[in-house]
């Protein structure tokens, strides 16, 4: 009678913490598309400082709106692998910790980035001392902050793919989350670490082919954690008589 009424409580909790996961991991990844995608593909044209420029004065709301997502994005992100570890830490807590540490040194490094978005704010609200700035060096200026940004993303997601190494072992490991998506998310590091060094040591890597692909397992394993999460919650492991 005890060990059934355990495996209830068990099963409560962990279905509960698992679609808790998913519901934080959805608004990391909503977010994210809309802060690091959307925003970006509407506003940002490569190396045209004034259609950028003309861009982002004439759709400004969009663009604050892309700054609120990424301090959502962040905000979650620093929670998330902490329920994460509370579902998993009883697969191997010194994966589980890693996991947690490797996520949470990203969020400090993103939100001191977003200070350059700032910087673009201040360059285009009209204050009266940006008069001493002739139009095409503010608009210089403003794609200068971006291209920084951009820069720092570049660092953070060195971050961003080294927790989906000990996160998606975890995954593989737990026997409460199909093995297939660990498998895709400790690919998905390398995906990660791979593109930060082809943009790093290549230019032109982001025009070159195997740039769509190679983050392709890192998306697909975390969206498809992110739903079974949300959706299936997690299988439970049986607890011996």
């Amino acid at each position: 009678m005890t060990n059934t009424l355990e495996l209830i409580f068990n099963m409560n909790s962990n279905k509960k913490t698992a679609r808790i996961a998913g519901l934080l991991y959805l608004v990391v990844v909503l977010s994210g598309i809309f802060s690091l995608a959307y925003v970006p593909g509407k506003l940002f044209v490569h190396n045209d400082a004034s259609a950028t420029f003309h861009n982002i004065t004439t759709s400004e709301t969009l663009f604050r709106f892309g700054i609120l997502g990424s301090v959502i994005c962040y905000t979650f992100f620093l929670i998330l692998p902490l329920v994460l570890y509370k579902l998993l830490r009883s697969v191997d807590k010194t994966f589980a910790q890693s996991m947690v540490v490797l996520a949470v040194v990203s969020v400090p490094v993103s939100f001191i980035n977003l200070l350059n978005k700032f910087a673009v704010l201040t360059l285009i609200s009209k204050a009266g001392y940006l008069k001493v700035f002739e139009a095409d060096k503010l608009q210089a200026q403003v794609l200068l902050h971006l291209q920084a940004y951009n820069n720092g993303n570049q660092i953070a997601s060195i971050f961003w793919g080294l927790w989906l190494f000990p996160f998606g072992y975890l995954v593989f490991k737990s026997g409460i989350l199909p093995k297939i998506l660990g498998i895709l998310l400790m690919a998905g590091c390398f995906g990660y670490l791979i593109a930060f060094t082809g943009k790093l040591l290549i230019p032109g890597y982001n025009e070159m082919a195997i740039s769509d692909f190679v983050t392709l397992p890192a998306s697909l394993g975390e969206i498809g954690t992110c739903l079974w999460l949300l959706i299936m919650g997690a299988k439970e492991k049986q607890v011996s008589a």
